[in-house]
Parts: C-alpha cells; structure tokens; sequence
C-alpha cells in the first residue's frame, strides 16, 4: 500500500507537470498551483526577463576621440553631431528584435548626456544645438514612439570631478541618478558598471583615485531611492550589494550552459558564481548577458569590417537567450550621430533569421509517463510527419522557482531512441538546467518522436536550510516534501535552415571563431567557446592604415578570468614597413582566454610608450590563435 501511494504521488506531479505545457492558452491553465521551490523572481524580474533581448547604446564624448575610455578633460567643442538622430536608433533597435533601449548617460568620462543642473561638464556647454539639446529626452521620447521601453547607464566612477573618491562626490551622483529617474517617465532598468577608480583628470588634479565599490557609494540608500522613484525598475549592479541582475562574467556574449537565476545574497562573487549561478543560491538574481555587435562598445571606424557575423549572432543568441539569461546588444553611434549601416542591417538580418528558425513548432502533440525507479517526468513530443529537426526548446513556469537540475533528449529514428547532444555545450552534452527558456542545438534528424526526460530536480528547500539563512523578503523559500517537481511551461521542436551565406561585403574576417573586444583602448580580449591547448597567436596590423600598430606586446592566457599566466612579451620587428602577419610562439598552455596588452604603438613616427592619458588606440586587420590538433 505504501509503495501504491508513492506512485499516486509521483503521477499527480507528472500531471501536475503536463497540465502546464503551453501549447494553447487553454492548456497554460493548471487545476492547481504547485508550491514555489527555493526562491523565485518578482513581477519586475518577471518582466524583464520576457523581453529576452533589448539593446545597448553607446555613445559619448568617447565616439569623437576614438577611445573606449575618455579620460575626463576632452574638449566639450568635439560634441557637435551632424545629423543625431535618436529615432533612427530606436527604428534600427527595433527592427533587430530589441525590446528596449539601455543608454550610456553618463560613461566614465563623466560627461553628461542631458543637461545635468550639477555639472557643466555636459550636453549644455557643446556647439550642439547651441547648448539647448538633451540626447537622453530625445531618444526617452523616440523608445516610447516605437514602442520600446527605456533604461538608463549611469558611471560611478566619473573621471572628470574633482570630489571624485570622497564624500561629496556620492551626494552628486545620486542628485544625477535623481534627475535620470524623475524627468525622462518610466525606467525598465538601472545599470551600474563595475569600473571603479584609477587614473583621471578630477578637476585637474591627473591623478589616481582607489575607492572601495563595495561601501564607498552606500549602494543600500541608493537601491532605495531607485525603488521609490521607480518602482518597476529592476537593478543592475556589479558593486558590493546584490542587484536584482547580475553580470556574467564575460562580454563575450555568452552564459554557462548550466545557468541558475540564485545567488547568495551576501559575500563575494567569484567567477564561477556570475557564468554559472549557484544552485543554492538564497536569493534570485538571474544573469543578463552583454555583448557589442562590435569588438569595441563605442564606434571606431576601424571596427567597420568587424561587424559580428549573423552566424555569430545566432551563437550569441542560443548561449544568452537559450540558456536562461537576456540579451543585452550594444549598437554603437557612429560620429554623425547614427548607427553605422553595417550594424543595422546586421541587426535586422539577426531578427530575420530567429524569426525563420522559430516560426513552426514541428511538435505535433504530447504525452506523459513515468519510466525508471526514480520515476523520471517523460515527455514524448510526436514531430510532424517527414520533418527534420535541429533545434529544441524547453520553458519552466518561473514563477514557482527554478527546479530542473539535468534532462536528456532522445529522437526516434528509424524505431530505434538515440541520444541528442548538445552541440555548443562546453562540458560534456550540457543538458543541464533550463529556466526561462532553454535552446538545445543538435545535429539535423529526421525522427518521428522526441523524448524529453527530465532526470534530476532541485532538492526541496526550506527557510535555513543549506546554511542560506533566511531569504529576503519577495524571494520566498518554500518546498514540498516530495521535492521540487518540473513545472514545464512549453516545448518546442524546430529546424534552423543552413547559414550558407552572410551579408555581402560583411567583412567576415577568418577568425570569426573568436570573440574579440577591447577592456580599454590598448587592451585586446579573445574568448572562444571553450578551454583549448592553443600554441601561437597570430596577429594582422591594419591594412589601410598604420595608426594603431601595435608594435610592442605582452601577451596573457587563462582559463577562468581571474587568474593570468603570462605567455609572451616582446616586439613586433619592423611591422611598419612590412605590415604582414606577425606569429607569437609558446609553450603549449590550455586556455579559453588572451589578453593582448599594446605596450607601445606606432602613430607615425617612432614608436612611443603609451602615457597615461591614452591619446591613442591599437588597431588589427584580423587575429589568429592556432590550437593543437
């Protein structure tokens, strides 16, 4: 009798599971709601992460002076766009499939991209529009015209004031994040780089300002004022206190493949925790994922062949969206005061083609059954008659908590169930956890069934257990004693057509593979999906221009972003004559990182130690890095 009465138990959950799949929004009605299990996400968390992909919009001081970071003293003479036009930012965002706008304010060159009535370094003192223009009222108007929703950067470090590093200083940047919260309607999310203190102008004072971020702006009073000021704002922050977001780990666009949407809700935050979560974790806090449509976050025209591939996109697409996180894509502004054509019709085809490959659920119908001694939940999804498939995808109802730890997915093919693996996994098949949405890429097959089994669950949990403590208040922990069931929200099953051919003259250059952006002007990151024995790296200068040759180097690899193993330093022997590809040899080393560092550029005339001020910026025609075989 008891073991009948377990397996009623385990029947009612199965069905529980199944009533939920989302086929028609008749079946998206359960007959009874499951208990939450481990914390779950609020209504801002909620909303926010249905908008899947939204845009970033770079632009600044920085755009003109051809640098990712300014340094706080350029010339306010240097802003005057030609033909600024932030409803063509809005259209082009738009277009790409982008729900929302995040727009850099104030980076931390701390010039202002409104008229701050705090400073005068800002919009208000430029030749544009003879001082009386607001670029943040422009494009707040231009999102609300499209239909986008609006959000705001805004740089705690500010290389510009002079009280920067001191009291006074966290005074004025709250008065500024009142002004962004209170003039410019409603604001879907607040974000806070990480970048705090070094060197800078302050006032005139060239020199460097070290602050600890994690107290210094008493991020507690800030959190409170955005929450009463905007209340339907979710927080971005990599300071000291858990936002409601959380960076991860990488501007390579890409999240672990196992993605938890826990954290703890104190202590520090090694890297494992923001690529991958913490299963954990007391609080939810779900990773978003940052990237550029171009190695640089602003525009450099150097950068115009560098636009990301569509085949990188959707890479990018499938390790962010497809892995429970957004999407976060950075459209730079061109020096006229528009998005380069290169980046918007790359965008545009991006939205395109995941409009192509989701546009027929090839799942026909669903059943459910238990199987196994632990008694799996067994989805069979039956695939439309003669059609191939590639791609999967499962949802679990969030707001009952994340649950599904592993899951397998097997194909009917000719009577026989073989595995499916996924194919951008970095570890094994990487069928793990799934979230808000995940995204399964397979090999193309022709198959009559699916199966879908989830194979391990959350465990139950309750307040204090797991040495969590007690969770905060809107991240209720709760469980039942059976443990945390799949609550499965929908499955799909679809065919991505072939990428035989990009854009033309895309610029696609070889090393597509790579991800490549810069930390600073005169530091190059390459990142690549996973850990490999690399034993060369190889570099092209610029092919139209010498400026930005690098012509002294020091080269770093890792496996993990924090620690660095350096592999090579040296010169560039007579690279500005004979600007062909220059090879680094070492050691093999297994990594999935380089750091290339410019220790010294060609600006047309001797090559010159880079000062502190950082007048220029490296330049390449393409990057190699030669694995073992």
């Amino acid at each position: 009798m008891a073991n009948f009465a377990v397996k009623m138990k385990t029947t009612k959950n199965l069905l529980l599971a199944a009533a939920a799949i989302a086929w028609s929004a008749a079946a998206q009605v359960q007959a009874q709601t499951p208990a939450p299990c481990g914390p779950v996400p609020s209504e801002n968390q909620l909303r926010w992460q249905d908008m899947e992909m939204y845009a970033f919009i770079h632009y600044s001081m920085n755009t003109y002076t051809d640098e990712e970071w300014g340094f706080g003293n350029e010339d306010l003479a240097l802003f005057n766009p030609s033909d600024l036009d932030c409803r063509q930012w809005a259209r082009v965002c738009k277009q790409a499939g982008m729900k929302g706008i995040i727009f850099t304010a104030k980076h931390h060159c701390g010039f202002c991209m409104w008229p701050s009535a705090y400073t005068d370094y800002s919009v208000k003192n430029t030749p544009w529009k003879n001082g009386k223009g607001d670029v943040v009222r422009e494009l707040a108007d231009a999102c609300r015209e499209e239909g986008l929703k609006f959000a705001v950067y805004l740089s705690p470090w500010d290389r510009n004031h002079a009280e920067y590093g001191r009291p006074e200083y966290v005074t004025y940047f709250r008065n500024q994040l009142r002004e962004l919260l209170t003039q410019y309607g409603e604001i879907f999310e607040v974000w806070f780089d990480g970048a705090n203190g070094g060197d800078g102008w302050y006032g005139g004072a060239n020199e460097t300002r070290r602050i600890d971020g994690r107290t210094y702006y008493g991020w507690a009073e800030t959190f409170r004022m955005i929450r009463e000021l905007q209340p339907k704002a979710v927080i971005w922050n990599d300071g000291g206190d858990r936002g409601d977001l959380r960076w991860v780990g990488t501007e390579a666009g890409n999240v672990g493949e196992t993605n938890w949407s826990l954290m703890p809700g104190k202590g520090d935050t090694p890297w494992h925790m923001l690529h991958y979560g913490v299963e954990t974790g007391d609080v939810w806090c779900p990773g978003e994922t940052n990237t550029s449509i171009r190695p640089g976050w602003f525009y450099h025209e150097t950068e115009n062949n560098h636009v990301k591939s569509l085949s990188k996109l959707m890479d990018t697409y499938y390790k962010s969206v497809g892995r429970n996180s957004t999407l976060l894509l950075n459209f730079p502004v061109a020096p006229n005061g528009r998005i380069h054509p290169n980046d918007s019709l790359r965008g545009i085809a991006f939205k395109k083609m995941i409009d192509e490959v989701f546009k027929e659920n090839l799942a026909m119908s669903t059943a459910t059954s238990s199987r196994g001694e632990k008694g799996e939940s067994c989805f069979i999804l039956d695939i439309k008659e003669g059609a191939s498939c590639n791609r999967f995808v499962a949802e679990e109802d969030i707001r009952y908590g994340q649950r599904v730890k592993k899951f397998s997915l097997e194909a009917l093919v000719d009577g026989q169930w073989l595995p499916l693996k996924d194919e951008l996994a970095e570890q094994g098949d990487g069928l793990t956890t799934i979230g808000h949405r995940r995204i399964v890429c397979f090999p193309t097959v022709k198959a009559t069934k699916l199966r879908f089994t989830v194979t391990d669950t959350r465990a139950a949990s309750r307040q204090g257990q797991n040495g969590m403590g007690n969770a905060p208040a809107g991240h209720e922990q709760a469980g039942t004693e059976e443990g945390c069931e799949p609550v499965i929200k929908k499955l799909g099953v679809y065919l991505a057509p072939e990428l035989t051919a990009d854009i033309p003259d895309s610029g696609e250059k070889k090393s597509s593979s790579l991800h490549i952006f810069f930390s600073s002007p005169r530091q190059m990151m390459i990142d690549w999906d996973k850990e490999q024995t690399i034993t060369s790296f190889r570099y092209l200068p610029p092919q139209d221009s010498k400026e930005g040759t690098i012509t002294h180097y020091t080269l770093w690899a890792s496996s993990d972003w924090s620690k660095w193993t350096k592999l090579a330093t040296g010169e560039f022997s007579n690279i500005v004559n004979n600007p062909i590809w220059q090879t680094i040899r070492f050691q093999p080393v297994k990594a999935r990182i380089l750091k290339l560092d410019a220790d010294r550029l060609w600006t047309g005339g001797e090559p010159h130690t880079i000062n502190h001020k950082g007048s220029n910026r490296m330049g390449y025609g393409d990057i190699e890095v030669v694995t073992e075989q």
